[in-house]
Parts: C-alpha cells; sequence; structure tokens
C-alpha cells in the first residue's frame, strides 16, 4: 500500500481510480425532503431513490464495478446448465479460498436460507460473535437460537482496540461443553450491527481450536471480508508482511464453510457457498434447485456470475480493499472532531453514529437510531439505515428486546461518492447534532412480525419534523 502526503499537510484519502460513468444526483428542498420522508412511513428504505441525494443506505449492490468487471460481462455464456461461466466463477472461488466445492445463491441470505434449512433444528443454537438481521431470522425460523458472544469491548462504543469483533471463545468452549446440540458455530467478518468491526486472525483461530476440540463446525460469513483483511492487514502484526491472497488464505484455512453476498464481496449481485468437505457439499447442494435454480446459476445472472470473477480477484487489490475504510475513518474524524459520538475506531461497510448518546433524551421505546435516519435525511437528503432496536423483533409475547447499541449506518460503497460529498455528509450530520434538541421520537402505524425494519411504517411522536425543518431554513437561507 502506498502513502501519498500532501505538501499542504492536510490528511486526505486519495482516490486510486478515476470516475468514467456518471449517475446524475438531485437535491430536493428542505420542505420537499420533510414530505418525502413522511410519506414514506420515516422508513428510510420506503423513499425513493430519485428523492434521495447521498444514498447511504447500504453497500448492498450498489458498490461501483470496475471496468474490467463490465468488459467481462459481454463474455456471459448464457447457458441454463454447464455454463462456462459458472466454471469461470467456481475456479475463482476455489482460488481464492482453497476449498474444492461451491454453490451459486442469488445472494447472502439465500446462502444462509440454504445454511439453516439443513442444519439448524428445533433446539439447537447457533453461537457467532454477532448476529445479522436475516441470518438470525432464518436460524430462528428453523427452531434455533442465536448466541451472541462478543468479547466484552465489542460493544464499548468508543475505544482505541483493533478488533472489537471477535469472539470470546471461554464464553464459546462453556457453550459447546453444555448439552444442547450446536449445529455449526459462525464468526461474521466485519460485524455489521456493531460498528463493521473486524475480526483478528488470532481470534479465527482460537474459535477454529475450540470447534475441533467439540467437533463443531466453523461458517464463516465473508460478505464483509474486503474490509476486514484491509483491517488485518494494516492492525495485525501478523500480516503486515503478507499479501492480501496469503490472508485470505490463513482465514480461509480455518473454515468448514465459507459463505458471502457478492453484493458487498465482489461489487456484483448474486452470492454463493465454498465449502471443504464434499458430504456436507452433497447435503446442501439439493436445497439450490429447490430455492435458487439449477446448480450452475443459483438464481444469478450469468453477466452478474462473470463480472463477480472479476470483483473476487480485485479484491486482492489493496488499492481496491482499503478505498472504503479509508473514507469511513475520513468521516468518522471529521465528525469525532466537530463532537458527534461515533463508533469508534472506525470500522468496516460505514460511518456509524451512536445514536443513543446523539439523540440521549430519546428514550430505545422510541427508536432513536431510526428517528435520527429520518432526520438526517431531513437535513441533508442523505439516506443512511437504522442499526438498532428499530432492527430487532418482537419476541412470541410481544415484548420488544432493546438492542444493545443503537446506531445510524451511513454507509460508504465502494468508488462511488467523491470527498467533497462525504464533506457536505460531515456538514449536515454535524449541523445536525447542534440541533438534536429538536429531534424526536418515532412510533410503528404498521408493524410487520417479521424483519419490520424493511417496509414497517412510522410516525413521529410530535411534531418535531416541522421544527428541525423551519429550523433548516432559517440557518440556511436558499441553501439546498
Amino acid at each position: 500500500m502506498t502513502s501519498v502526503k500532501f505538501h499542504s499537510g492536510e490528511d486526505l484519502p486519495l482516490e486510486m481510480h478515476k470516475v468514467r460513468i456518471v449517475q446524475k444526483l438531485t437535491l430536493l428542498p428542505v420542505e420537499d425532503r420533510l414530505k418525502a420522508v413522511q410519506a414514506a412511513g420515516n422508513n428510510t428504505f420506503l423513499l425513493r431513490n430519485a428523492d434521495v441525494f447521498m444514498d447511504m443506505l447500504t453497500d448492498s449492490g450498489v458498490n461501483a464495478m470496475s471496468d474490467r468487471q463490465q468488459a467481462a460481462m459481454l463474455t456471459a455464456d448464457d447457458a441454463y446448465a454447464g455454463s462456462a461461466t459458472y466454471e469461470r466463477l467456481a475456479e475463482r472461488v476455489r482460488g481464492l479460498f482453497g476449498m474444492d466445492y461451491f454453490l451459486p445463491t442469488h445472494q447472502g441470505r439465500a446462502a444462509e436460507n440454504i445454511l439453516s434449512e439443513s442444519l439448524v433444528t428445533p433446539g439447537s443454537i447457533v453461537p457467532m460473535n454477532y448476529h445479522f438481521t436475516t441470518t438470525k431470522a432464518h436460524i430462528t425460523r428453523n427452531g434455533g437460537e442465536v448466541v451472541e458472544l462478543i468479547r466484552e469491548e465489542g460493544l464499548e462504543t468508543t475505544s482505541a482496540l483493533p478488533f472489537k469483533g471477535d469472539m470470546d471463545t471461554d464464553a464459546l468452549r462453556s457453550l459447546a461443553a453444555g448439552d444442547r446440540p450446536i449445529p455449526f458455530v459462525r464468526i461474521e467478518a466485519g460485524t455489521n450491527l456493531i460498528g463493521g468491526q473486524p475480526v483478528s486472525l488470532a481470534n479465527v483461530r482460537a474459535v477454529r481450536e475450540v470447534c475441533d476440540e467439540f467437533g463443531l463446525l466453523l461458517v464463516l460469513d465473508a460478505s464483509l471480508l474486503a474490509d476486514n483483511l484491509y483491517f488485518l492487514k494494516v492492525r495485525e502484526d501478523e500480516c503486515a508482511d503478507l499479501s492480501v491472497g496469503e490472508i485470505v488464505r490463513r482465514v480461509s484455512d480455518l473454515c468448514d464453510v465459507i459463505y458471502f453476498s457478492a453484493r458487498k464481496l465482489g461489487c456484483a449481485r448474486g452470492g454463493g457457498i465454498a465449502i471443504r468437505d464434499q458430504a456436507l457439499h452433497d447435503r446442501l447442494r439439493s436445497l439450490v434447485p429447490l430455492f435458487e435454480g439449477f446448480l450452475t446459476y443459483g438464481g444469478m445472472s450469468v453477466r452478474e456470475m462473470e463480472a463477480i470473477a472479476v470483483g473476487l480477484d480485485e479484491t486482492l487489490d489493496m488499492d481496491m480493499i482499503s478505498q472504503g475504510p479509508q473514507f469511513i475513518a475520513f468521516m468518522v474524524n471529521e465528525l469525532t472532531a466537530r463532537g458527534v459520538p461515533m463508533i469508534t475506531p472506525p470500522g468496516g461497510l460505514g460511518a456509524h453514529v451512536n445514536a443513543m448518546e446523539f439523540l440521549d433524551h430519546v428514550p430505545q421505546q422510541a427508536y432513536p437510531a431510526g428517528a435520527l435516519a429520518a432526520a438526517v435525511y431531513i437535513a441533508g437528503g442523505i439516506r443512511g439505515m437504522e442499526r438498532g432496536t428499530m432492527s430487532e423483533q418482537r419476541k412470541p409475547d410481544g415484548t420488544e428486546p432493546l438492542s444493545d447499541m443503537e446506531l445510524l449506518r451511513l454507509a460508504m460503497p465502494r468508488r462511488v461518492f467523491t470527498l467533497s460529498q462525504v464533506k457536505y455528509a460531515v456538514d449536515r450530520v454535524a449541523w445536525l447534532y447542534e440541533n438534536r434538541h429538536l429531534v424526536g421520537g418515532l412510533e410503528f402505524i404498521e408493524e410487520p412480525p417479521v424483519l419490520r425494519f424493511f417496509y414497517g411504517r412510522l410516525g413521529a411522536t410530535s411534531d418535531w419534523q416541522e421544527k428541525l425543518a423551519a429550523k433548516f431554513r432559517a440557518d440556511f437561507g436558499d441553501s439546498l
């Protein structure tokens, strides 16, 4: 990785790419932003993209493709079965992870469905460093229970600890010694819901030792592996002198199964499962035609498959995998300097605002992270994602579990935003923090029983949104 210093003394991330295709954006007046978010039920997932200026909802399926990826899409072998495109993708996955067997799926949650349908049984438990929303939903739907074993420091909002995503292996050993069946142990490389915090190679190795001791499968969710590889390279001494490809193999050699969303890892739309053991491959294989499509496309477009094969290869390029974390670190550091409470150290996927501290006057039952997401859209046309209590789901008795953290995630899709746009987002969030006393809570007016954060609708608990829009107009005048 090359270090580029500015003569001015500024510390800025430098894009190691140039933009060759552009998409026009629209920034609505604040009054129209207010109407848009209210029409969307204060759920940023339900906003029309045409009404969004900076789409920081997610990095899933919205990363910029390279010229090599777009060129590869023209070579696709469009066949239902026996496609040469599948062979190219499968060979790329085998070369990357060192596992002989590969099953394609249309995205990461489809891989979670196949694993859960095949392995999870009623009464079983699945230990993991931390859950992801769809992962937990698939496991509980099949009668299992998720047990989170994140290290104690992982839930500290402000920290200098380099690997807050590590699993507590002592707790894992105690759990494994119990009498409840464990279909597999799951590690998420880049814990999504607690700030994109990475996992260390040393911790993966320690988890592997416990799995070997008790005869357990180790499954890696590699959807956010690219960011995690960057952090391994720059934060873990063992990895400092290794190539990115060597780091991948150090991690993958410790795992039995690796699944991923290529909407994140690979910067195209699809996913898959890499498997070390043939018997397990054969067990999982029967569900691919049932849920996904034939074994050589798995619900994906062959054009996307060609792009994924190239995208996985580009994951080994340090310039590529460093761009997201460096932009995220810039945004976190700039907001922290302005007093905005952020999750630190900066992780992967996006900049994470600590909504519980930002809106310390809004109780968790009023969904402060969801309210902050609506407020940031009003303030700047910026679409972020709630990652807190709203992203949980009620227990069977109707009670509401409160999330460990209330976060507003401002995702940083790879190679999408310019630095001036990131600076704009910093400015609007900083303004909102100065006016945080105006922001109130939300309440559900339409609450789906499962994955409610995707399409539930909420209303403001007061007229705080109108007051916030009026303050914006008073402060910014005719400016958008």
